[in-house]
């Protein structure tokens, strides 16, 4: 493997948090929905939805319906359900699907009240259905500004809806909020939670705690400050705000609570935002009335510079436990003090009550990215377990004496890069955990990934771009190109109260999806190889499987319309893994889809399309020093979305595949933005023309490589 080779896999591996180029065209303007003996024709009539806290806290008692994003406030995708079960599940099919004619990935978890579904879908579209035949009921179109997708760090998506008193509630890519009514998908109120002007972005799942939406964000690494809002679901009033991080201290503190975390940061952090950004876990206690936050990674990631002079630098990386009614502070549990590898603490909590020690505790769990699993008292914030689920080399323990994990000072990078495990991609990232009541285990996707930090020697923050302070031109560890190249998968059992393993089932490559488990002794899960499988949730063993052609991330769910039971996932290709691209994982070419399966389901999907055919690529005119210039340009940006070495992972368009007609406005698409309609912005703020001149010379060398390779040159 050349150096070359490994310097562009360490720039595109870097930024693929990065902007959002070239989408493939969407037109989501007619949906293909497949079911047996039903009509495709819109009904006129949808169920009230009329859901409160009342019924989310008593979900159990009506099973048939998922009411909130993990089906209850305690987040613990279980289903009570079991009418699918480990004895019947091998008869188990298809009975109906939705194609949503684009590739932008899925991660939403559809809700079900009533025998309807409301789910989001490409370009954070909101979708009704009847949840038997899956035929749609209304759309709404939230007509969101497509070229913001430049600033969403993982693709263009939205983790689904919540509902509340007959309406339907989202946070939008722009920063919106809105409620449409859930009869007829009309708009009652919007409300914009962010600062256009800066790159916030929103791709999480509302909850709604007490008549409070409950709305995080995204953007750490583009320089903002991340907090949390609760906004009142009749009018769309703000009620209170959170924020995660301290701002400016010559501003003045907005409570006491920002005032003490300012006393954990050195230097001017506020310059660059700080980050912090809660963009997707929350769980709640409606004994405690706690609802409890998980936070991002600091701006920029490296802490020396973010932080100098050190400093734990609240409240990045940690749950946090606010009043639910005003906000106000309780306590909190950081996992990564003084954060400096983007090992985010938000990733799902699980709330439960278990035997702990001798006595029932109430606790609540976390497999964050930093590679421990977390049990913590959820009224105090005291820690009851932390341990590794998967190989770590930046920490040797936690401590339970302190709560704080002991870092391993030989692998502290600097400008000196180091080969570390977990890298950004953690040993678990957004796709859902499961806790099962009935096997006392939780289910969690697992992977591992490894990185090469290292920092730059000078650090310029940039306002809309990707400020990691990272280096990726540093000379790379030993064996980092096997490394980077491969990484495994796994679902893990794990036992939370004797804090250790209790089998796993190899995952592959890794990236794998989300997981339900149910009363039927069933572990559910979507595969990154394009398969949705089902295990004994009790041993692990593999019942039943069904290609669905493309790689399913979202974590799936359960509902029963008439006393039938179905299972329902949201498959779409999506998150940082899948526009990385270049051979590292996984690649799909199937349309989104919405699928649902029942005991009986005689469906059949299509045939998945075959690969377009490269066409010959135009003449290389441009000199190889041209061409270099434009490798090392292309990773940082475009890499981010289209694949490292020119390679996409499937979600994007495979620049290597240019018609000629593309070839022939490239400047004008990248500089002039005519493609803005389809979410490829200009990028004339980044780049100048003899730069995209030698992109484009790097991108017709990597066509004509692979063309020669195809045999489509004589």
């Amino acid at each position: 493997m050349t150096k070359q080779f490994l310097i562009i896999i360490g720039i595109a591996i870097l930024v693929i948090f990065a902007i959002q180029l070239y989408p493939p065209v969407e037109d989501t303007s007619q949906l293909t929905h497949t079911t047996a003996a039903v009509s495709v024709t819109p009904g006129p009539v949808v169920a009230d939805a009329d859901v409160d806290g009342k019924r989310i806290t008593a979900a159990d008692a009506e099973p048939q319906n998922w009411l909130s994003h993990g089906r209850t406030y305690s987040e613990e995708h279980y289903s009570p359900l079991d009418r699918i079960h480990a004895d019947n599940v091998r008869e188990l099919g298809l009975a109906w699907y939705l194609d949503l004619q684009g590739r932008k990935g899925l991660e939403a978890i559809p809700l079900v009240v009533d025998g309807s579904m409301y789910t989001t879908g490409l370009w954070n579209e909101i979708i009704a259905l009847d949840a038997a035949s899956g035929a749609v009921l209304w759309r709404y179109d939230p007509q969101i500004d497509k070229t913001l997708a430049r600033y969403g760090c993982c693709g263009a998506v939205n983790r689904g809806p919540a509902i509340w008193k007959g309406r339907i509630y989202a946070g939008l890519l722009d920063g919106r909020l809105l409620a449409v009514d859930a009869a007829t998908g009309k708009l009652v109120w919007e409300v914009q939670t962010t600062d256009p002007a800066q790159t916030y972005t929103i791709t999480g799942a509302p909850r709604i705690v007490n008549g409070k939406v409950i709305i995080g964000n995204g953007g750490a690494e583009f320089g903002v400050r991340g907090y949390v809002t609760a906004y009142a679901a009749e009018t769309g009033t703000q009620v209170w705000r959170f924020y995660t991080v301290p701002g400016n201290p010559a501003l003045g503190f907005e409570s006491d609570t920002m005032a003490m975390a300012a006393k954990t940061w050195n230097g001017e952090w506020w310059l660059a935002g700080g980050g912090g950004t809660a963009w997707d876990s929350f769980a709640y206690d409606p004994d405690l009335n706690l609802l409890y936050i998980g936070t991002g990674n600091g701006t920029p990631w490296v802490r020396d510079i973010r932080s100098p002079g050190g400093g734990d630098n609240l409240f990045l990386s940690s749950i946090v436990a606010v009043n639910a009614d005003t906000g106000a502070y309780v306590w909190h549990y950081q996992t990564t003090p003084g954060e400096n590898w983007d090992f985010t603490a938000t990733q799902p909590m699980i709330l439960a009550d278990l035997e702990i020690g001798g006595r029932l505790r109430k606790i609540i769990m976390q497999a964050p990215k930093n590679g421990f699993f977390y049990v913590l008292d959820r009224g105090t914030g005291e820690l009851l377990s932390a341990e590794r689920i998967v190989p770590v080399n930046w920490a040797s323990h936690v401590d339970m004496a302190t709560g704080r994990p002991v870092e391993i000072q030989e692998n502290l990078y600097t400008e000196e890069a180091r080969l570390i495990t977990p890298g950004p991609h953690g040993a678990h990232d957004w796709q859902p955990m499961s806790f099962s009541p009935r096997t006392g285990l939780v289910y969690i996707p697992a992977h591992e990934m490894w990185w090469v930090y290292s920092r730059v020697a000078d650090f310029q923050y940039r306002q809309g771009i990707m400020n990691h302070a990272q280096n990726p031109w540093a000379p790379a560890p030993t064996g980092a190109g096997e490394r980077l190249m491969h990484g495994q998968g796994y679902l893990l059992a794990w036992d939370p109260v004797k804090a250790r393993e209790v089998w796993r089932i190899d995952g592959g490559r890794g990236w794998n999806g989300g997981v339900l488990t149910t009363a039927g002794n069933l572990l559910i899960q979507g595969r990154s190889d394009g398969r949705f499988v089902i295990y004994a949730a009790d041993s692990g063993e593999l019942l039943w499987e069904m290609p669905i052609h493309t790689g399913a991330v979202a974590g799936p769910m359960t509902y029963a319309v008439g006393g039938e039971q179905y299972i329902a996932i949201a498959a779409g290709w999506a998150g940082a893994v899948t526009m990385m691209g270049g051979g590292m994982g996984e690649i799909h070419h199937t349309d989104s889809r919405i699928l649902a399966f029942k005991l009986g389901g005689q469906i059949s999907l299509p045939a998945p399309a075959a690969p377009e055919p490269m066409p010959e690529p135009p003449p290389l005119t441009a000199t190889a020093e041209t061409v270099a210039l434009g490798a090392s340009l292309y990773g940082p940006v475009c890499g981010s979305c289209h694949g490292f070495d020119a390679i996409s992972g499937g979600v994007t368009r495979d620049l290597r595949y240019m018609q000629p007609e593309i070839h022939a406005a490239f400047k004008e698409i990248v500089l002039g933005g005519i493609m803005r309609d389809i979410g490829m912005a200009s990028f004339a703020d980044v780049y100048n023309e003899q730069q995209v001149e030698a992109i484009h010379a790097y991108i017709i060398q990597r066509a004509q490589d692979t063309y020669v390779s195809e045999g489509g040159a004589d």
